[in-house]
Parts: C-alpha cells; sequence; structure tokens
C-alpha cells in the first residue's frame, strides 16, 4: 500500500485515518481516486476534498463512518447510495448489542477495505451483489451459536463468511497455535477467501483450467473426502516441498487459495516498500540488495521475485532484532514460485482484467492471451 499525506497541512497519514493528527482536517479515502484525502466541510453533510485530484468535489461520509465510526471512505455527494462501496458489500454484520462485537467489526472492515485496495490495484476491483447478483460479491460476519453451533469461515458461490472470534487476537493465536501454522491474520482470511472467489470468476470454465491443473491439480476431486483425509492424517511430511502451506495439500482449491493469498501478501508489501523508498544497500557484496522501486502493477514477475526475497530477509531480520517472530516465516520452493507466477500471468492478462471488471471470463479466454512474464 502506498504512503500518503493529509492535503491541508502535508503531514503523513496512513489508510486508516479519519483525522489529521497536525491539523484537524477530516479525512477520508476516496475510491474513485484511490487516495486517503483531506476535507472541509461544506454544509448539510458534504464535504470539499482537497485532494487536488478530485478538483474541490464534494463527497459525503458513509453512514458506517459518519454514524457507526467503523468506515473512513467516502461516496460523491450526488450519489443516492448512504453506504460507500466497501460497505455495501457487507450483507451481514454482527451483533452489536454483545459486548466487543463492535470492535470485531471494526477490524473485520477495516481487513476488508485492505483486500479491497490491493485488489483494485491489481485491476480486480469488485462488484456487489445489489449491482450483479449472479457474479457479485458479499461478507456476512457472523458468531458461534449459544447451542454450539460454530460458524465456519468460507466462501459459497461469491458469499464470504467470517466467524468474528478471528477478529479476537487471543483467539486467532490461540488457533493459530493449536493448528501449528505460522502465521494467521485476519487480512490473511479475506485474502484466502478472495482466492475462491476469483478461481470461481477468473478460471472455471475457462481455458485456464487446463494448465491450473497441471501445477494445482484437479479440483473435480471430492472436497468433503478430501476435507476429511486431511484432518484425519495431516498433510505430507514433505509438503514444503511443493506447497506454501501445510493447509494447501488438502485440495487444488485451498492450494490456489493459499497461493493467491500470498501472492497478494506479496506485492502489497512490495508497494508498501517501493512507497517508503525502502532501499537495501548493504557494505558487503555478499549481502542482497533493494534498489528497484518499480510499481508492482507494472512489474514482471520475475522483477517482483527478485525483490522479494532482500525485503523478507531484512524484515526477518528487524524482526528478531526486536524479539517477536519473523515477519515471514515462509520459504518458497520452486514448485511454489511456479504456482504463484501463474497467479500473476491470470491477474496480469488483459483479457482476465476485463472479467474481474464485468462478465466472467469465457471459454475463449486462454492463457496464450498473455505472455508469460507480462507486466
Amino acid at each position: 500500500m502506498k504512503t500518503f499525506h493529509c492535503n491541508r497541512c502535508s503531514q503523513f497519514v496512513f489508510f486508516e485515518n479519519v483525522l489529521c493528527e497536525r491539523c484537524s482536517a477530516l479525512l477520508g479515502y476516496v475510491p474513485g481516486l484511490s487516495e486517503i484525502s483531506a476535507f472541509e466541510d461544506a454544509g448539510e453533510g458534504e464535504w470539499r476534498s482537497l485532494h487536488p485530484r478530485a478538483e474541490g468535489a464534494l463527497y459525503r461520509q458513509c453512514h458506517n463512518f459518519a454514524v457507526e465510526k467503523v468506515c473512513n471512505w467516502m461516496i460523491p455527494a450526488d450519489s443516492p447510495d448512504t453506504l460507500c462501496a466497501a460497505c455495501q458489500l457487507t450483507r451481514t454484520i454482527p451483533n452489536l448489542s454483545a459486548p466487543d462485537n463492535r470492535l470485531y467489526w471494526f477490524r473485520l472492515e477495516t481487513a476488508k477495505r485492505r483486500l479491497l485496495y490491493t485488489l483494485a490495484s491489481l485491476g480486480l476491483a469488485v462488484q456487489s451483489r445489489q449491482d450483479d447478483p449472479e457474479h457479485g460479491l458479499a461478507f456476512e460476519f457472523l458468531e458461534d451459536g449459544g447451542d454450539g453451533a460454530q460458524v465456519m469461515t468460507g466462501h459459497d458461490n461469491g458469499l464470504i463468511t467470517l466467524n468474528i472470534a478471528e477478529a479476537d487476537d487471543a483467539h486467532r493465536e490461540r488457533v493459530r497455535s493449536a493448528m501449528g501454522e505460522p502465521y494467521r491474520t485476519l487480512l490473511g482470511h479475506f485474502r484466502h477467501e478472495s482466492g475462491h472467489y476469483f478461481f470461481d470468476r477468473l478460471i472455471e470454465g475457462t481455458r485456464w483450467v487446463e494448465p491450473y491443473r497441471a501445477l494445482f491439480g484437479d479440483e473435480r476431486a471430492d472436497y468433503g473426502e478430501a476435507l476429511d483425509a486431511y484432518y484425519q492424517n495431516g498433510p505430507p511430511a514433505d509438503w514444503g516441498s511443493a506447497y506454501i502451506s501445510a493447509y494447501a495439500t488438502m485440495h487444488p482449491w485451498e492450494d490456489w487459495s493459499e497461493t493467491w493469498a500470498h501472492y497478494l501478501l506479496i506485492v502489497d508489501a512490495l508497494d508498501t516498500a517501493a512507497s517508503y523508498g525502502l532501499a537495501l544497500l548493504p557494505d558487503s557484496p555478499d549481502e542482497p540488495t533493494l534498489t528497484d522501486a518499480t510499481p508492482v502493477e507494472d512489474a514482471s514477475f520475475d522483477n517482483l521475485m527478485k525483490r522479494w526475497f532482500p525485503l523478507t530477509n531484512v524484515l526477518n531480520s528487524l524482526n528478531r532484532s526486536v524479539g517477536v517472530a519473523d515477519g515471514y516465516p515462509f520459504t518458497l520452493a520452486t514448485p511454489v514460485i511456479d504456482k504463484l507466477r501463474f497467479v500473476h500471468r491470470v491477474i496480469a492478462s488483459p483479457v482476465i482484467r476485463d472479467a474481474a471488471r464485468g462478465e466472467p471470463a469465457t471459454a475463449s479466454d486462454t492463457p496464450a492471451d498473455t505472455a508469460q512474464d507480462a507486466p
């Protein structure tokens, strides 16, 4: 994610900020600009953007910004909508009468908006169920029932369900430890489930299926049987030689979604590093350098990988210096890199980008439509 600044006083601000700490200007995200903007009060619930690219346009706060305090996205003043494009995707929110649920809702919406930002930067903007009833995306944030019924985080035909307990840091860490996972984050859940959604939108029913199966396996294998086998027997002992995670071994769908989520992690982190002007210039010629700041949306896959390994090296070294776990607890075997390359090719394809914006990909959409390492 790139860096942002207040348009009134140039103070450095973050994607989630709603108020400039230096000049007290209202801050809000403008999806049409992909920018955090400072605003001045224009009266009658309208706000004038101070961002130079907005040219003084008027906006309103999303209802969940102005009233519920769980959002910071803005809506054009002449729009009939009361919810922003991000909040329109949430079909069910937590029961706000329960303790901590508002905090969990805030955390869920924050992670969701970060996912949407990354998808949009890659040309993968999504539509709501209201705008596209057949292919639109929706979210439900649910909690376990008092009768012992458990909510399973997952995806079903464009509906992503998340158990709100995942927004409880202590609960999520207990689950991570119990499952033997090196990494478990709320944003990671959103990235993973979006992978299932985009498999349906971009791979299924297209000529990408065969190269997909060559790398990930045949997704027509019985999912229920694969799930039972995984939880009974666990992953293969050598899973790290071909998979990004143990869970990716469960079924080709999960391998795709784990790889998809990892690709989003990589491009988001590299985008952040480039926006900060991060460079690695060690004294020793034997240590990795990092000077390339090519925008991730314009970079080839090889360029991304060349920059990724030095970045993870310094990330883990910094974490160890302050006494916390590695920020990047993964290794990328050659088959995993091949799978990541495939995800890059799919996303980079102009045909695929068009499909993601509107109609689903068709059987005529073929990997030949894009170069091996198309930017």
